[in-house]
């Protein structure tokens, strides 16, 4: 009988995943959530062993203006594009021309959620990364119209005060 690797077992690697992003040899975007929060890091691996280029957390968006009592929703379906745009302008500050493949470690694929919310912010920066539109949200649950709250007017003052940071 084979015995499970103690970050298997632990449900914090899929090495199988894993082995085929090395193989590939491209830099890989991160995507990690938090019971609070949204974690997005870019990522280079050599030799097996991963570097972090750049990260950023939901938590950023306060900087950018996202109201102090909407702190709650760091982790909707608006934060996540937010953070995937800010992670995407990041990687396009430190190099020119970026390409790389999503990492969503352990966590479910759903269509239409924040993974791929997060994914359609990386992509509208201008990172090349290659995912099926269908997959993304509608651009009315993304700038957050569906929701009864503030978020669908400070969404488009937050990605313009981005946009004004990295021009």
């Amino acid at each position: 009988m084979k015995i499970k690797k103690r970050r298997r077992l632990r449900n914090k690697t899929d090495y199988k995943a894993r082995t085929s992003f090395l193989k590939s040899e491209k830099s890989r975007v991160v995507f990690r959530k938090t019971n609070k929060y949204i974690i997005g890091q870019y990522i280079k691996s050599k030799e097996a062993q991963d570097s972090v280029i750049t990260g950023v957390f939901s938590k950023d968006l306060m900087e950018y203006g996202w109201p102090e009592q909407l702190k709650g929703s760091l982790k909707s379906i608006p934060a996540a594009y937010l953070t995937g745009y800010l992670l995407g302008k990041n990687i396009l500050e430190k190099q020119d021309k970026a390409e790389a493949i999503l990492d969503i470690g352990l966590i479910r694929s759903l269509k239409k959620s924040r993974i791929y919310s997060f994914l359609k912010g990386v992509v509208d920066a201008g990172v090349k990364i290659s995912g099926k539109q269908e997959l993304f949200p509608d651009e009315k649950r993304i700038k957050g119209n569906h929701l009864k709250s503030t978020i669908s007017e400070i969404f488009d003052k937050i990605k313009s005060s981005i946009d004004k940071k990295f021009a």
